[in-house]
């Protein structure tokens, strides 16, 4: 079966510039703070960001 997990850095190149991208979770859990993180890092501009952590 081929794997469908990737690296941090692997998944943000997959983000352009002015994409808008929507996250899950919940007051902190399973929010993916750690691909937020490397969103910020890989120079990706103009996000759009939705998400309903609290």
């Amino acid at each position: 079966m081929k794997t469908k997990l990737m690296t941090l850095q692997d998944a943000t190149g997959f983000f352009r510039d002015g994409m808008t991208i929507m996250v899950g979770g919940f007051m902190g859990i399973g929010t993916p703070s750690r691909l937020v993180e490397a969103l910020l890092e890989s120079g990706v501009r103009d996000l759009t960001l939705i998400a309903n952590d609290t």
